[in-house]
């Protein structure tokens, strides 16, 4: 799993958001980073589509919708923004894969809205879910891949932030040891011919 000499580059990602769909509620913030020694940032907080937000997504993260909505960038803007800047940062040559924790909520929005406003994803179909990747590679249960079983074994106990870019910093921090314990367990098997 030689990650340099792969035709692919691994993007963190993380989104808050005003609720559980994006169909219903906005896109609020993106966070990304490239996952290598000293990553290369994006942040964007975006103008809410609506006023609507849930009282569990203000308890997660605490952003103030009517301030995005005069302050935000739009989402239009936004999304070009983060395409722009993945072409800066994605070698030529390489493909961006879209990682996050949990990548099944964080991808919908970011989809959803690559489409909705730009026509295409710039990273097609293609997102890694930590906690997936962490199941295969623990053989943990479903249930413990949460957080509270992950941030002591990669994170030194430390807990996600609900600030975009701080939670795509750190999710990257995890998947990189992710990836050094899968290649030091593929060199152990390769060696010993297992």
């Amino acid at each position: 799993m030689n990650t340099s000499a792969s035709s692919e580059c691994y993007i963190s990602v993380d989104v808050e958001t005003a609720g559980p769909n994006p169909s219903q509620y906005s896109l609020l913030t993106i966070g990304a980073c490239t996952i290598r020694e000293r990553p290369r940032t994006f942040y964007v907080e975006l103008k809410p589509i609506n006023e609507k937000m849930t009282s569990e997504a203000y308890a997660t993260h605490r952003l103030d919708i009517k301030r995005l909505a005069e302050r935000g960038v739009p989402p239009a803007k936004a999304l070009a923004n983060f395409e722009e800047w993945l072409k800066a940062e994605v070698p030529e040559g390489k493909k961006p894969v879209f990682i996050s924790f949990n990548a099944a909520f964080d991808w919908m929005f970011v989809n959803d809205y690559f489409h909705r406003f730009l026509g295409h994803n710039p990273f097609g179909h293609s997102a890694l879910d930590i906690k997936a990747f962490y199941m295969g590679l623990s053989g943990a249960s479903w249930q413990e891949t949460s957080m509270r079983y992950i941030a002591p074994r990669y994170l030194h106990d430390q807990q996600l932030t609900h600030h975009a870019l701080r939670d795509a910093l750190d999710q990257a921090e995890i998947f990189q040891k992710m990836l050094s314990e899968a290649q030091e367990r593929a060199n152990i098997k390769h060696e010993t011919g297992d």
